[in-house]
């Protein structure tokens, strides 16, 4: 504890400099949270060092937040938060029954379908606006407010200030935005015991051990191997979007042309698809940055990441998986940009971040764990 830091300041109006109570103060994604007092002071205690995002919200004013580093000595910052200007919100009027459709794929989509998912449970599911766009295939969410889920799985009250969620039933893409808070549940020791064992489970092989292990230069150690990755489109299978509209379109009338756009479906999205046998090195994908703390992913197609003390249990259809390999978990990683920037907790600092296919898509919330945690804990 002597090693780590403190955190302090004061929460006011930006113009009046009046003091605003009872702000959520947290660094997103980790464990560190508390509430401004009365005169809008806080205090974070106890803050690992590396690097965060102080996130301030509260009702009536814009969010507020600032990415921080944080060493051994104590910091002070003072928030000034801007006024709310109330806007009018599109307004979907929908049956219940829908309602609850539209509930449950976010369920499956933004928690998870994992064995930790099914104990999970959402304590305010109201304070959701979900649309479904049926044109589009394209399911949207957002939240005012924090969404509250208990993960009994890991041991986790997971407070998340949803602002953007987006899932493309064509492109088969889930993408989300939002601040995320962690509160330990109380259990008794058996309990706690448990959940640092599923913890484990659920750091060892993850992206959030993947980086790390990269920036220490451990991948082997750790069980990692990342691979030179290339393939390309195959040029047989339908744009995925034409192919959605052939089914909608000949689903009640012809089901020959039904069947032949299904089997169009089922064609694998890639070929030509090679993995190079000897993996990179740290230093062949790794850059420092001239930010500390902060460093830089960079491979020239994409990135074939295998974790050799695990082995994967669901089937992906467009992973590839060279004959000669053994059944390990495999993510592929798909940058949009040059390179990606991460920072030393293994968490993805840029945007847009990564596309993640094969185990590393699966994980969800449910899955999730802080940027601070550390195995052990």
């Amino acid at each position: 504890m002597a090693q780590n830091a403190i955190i302090t300041g004061k929460v006011v109006h930006g113009e009046s400099k009046a003091p605003v109570a009872n702000a959520s103060v947290f660094l997103s994604n980790a464990t560190y949270g508390t509430s401004s007092a009365e005169d809008g002071s806080y205090t974070l205690s106890g803050v690992k060092p590396g690097q965060y995002e102080l996130v301030v919200t509260v009702v009536g004013y814009e969010d507020y937040s600032q990415t921080i580093q944080v060493g051994h000595e104590p910091l002070k910052l003072d928030i000034s938060l801007t006024q709310k200007v109330l806007m009018l919100r599109e307004v979907v009027i929908s049956s219940n029954a829908d309602w609850k459709k539209n509930y449950e794929q976010f369920k499956r989509e933004f928690i998870g379908t994992t064995e930790n998912s099914k104990l999970c449970r959402v304590l305010n599911s109201h304070v959701l606006n979900l649309i479904y766009h049926r044109n589009k295939q394209q399911l949207e969410a957002e939240g005012e407010e924090f969404l509250v889920v208990e993960n009994r799985a890991l041991g986790y009250r997971t407070k998340f200030l949803l602002k953007k969620f987006l899932s493309d039933g064509i492109e088969h893409t889930i993408e989300y935005s939002g601040k995320a808070l962690f509160e330990q549940l109380p259990g008794t020791a058996e309990q706690k015991r448990l959940w640092k064992l599923k913890r484990e489970q659920a750091y060892y092989g993850s992206a959030q051990h993947f980086y790390r292990s990269l920036y220490k230069d451990r991948l082997k150690e750790e069980g990692f191997e990342a691979h030179d990755f290339t393939r390309a489109l195959n040029r047989e299978r339908p744009p995925e979007e034409l192919i959605q509209q052939k089914i909608k379109r000949f689903r009640e009338l012809n089901r020959d042309s039904l069947n032949a756009w299904y089997k169009l479906g089922n064609l694998t999205k890639w070929n030509d698809e090679n993995v190079v046998k000897i993996p990179y090195q740290s230093i062949e994908i790794l850059r420092k940055t001239p930010q500390p703390g902060i460093y830089a992913l960079m491979f020239p197609h994409f990135l074939y990441v295998v974790y050799t003390k695990k082995h994967e249990l669901t089937e992906f259809k467009d992973v590839y998986r060279p004959l000669d390999m053994e059944n390990f978990e495999t993510s592929i990683v798909t940058l949009f940009t040059n390179y990606a920037l991460f920072d030393m907790n293994g968490i993805i600092v840029s945007n847009p971040s990564p596309l993640y296919e094969g185990t590393w898509s699966k994980a969800k919330l449910a899955d999730l764990l802080p940027v601070d945690y550390e195995p052990g804990d």
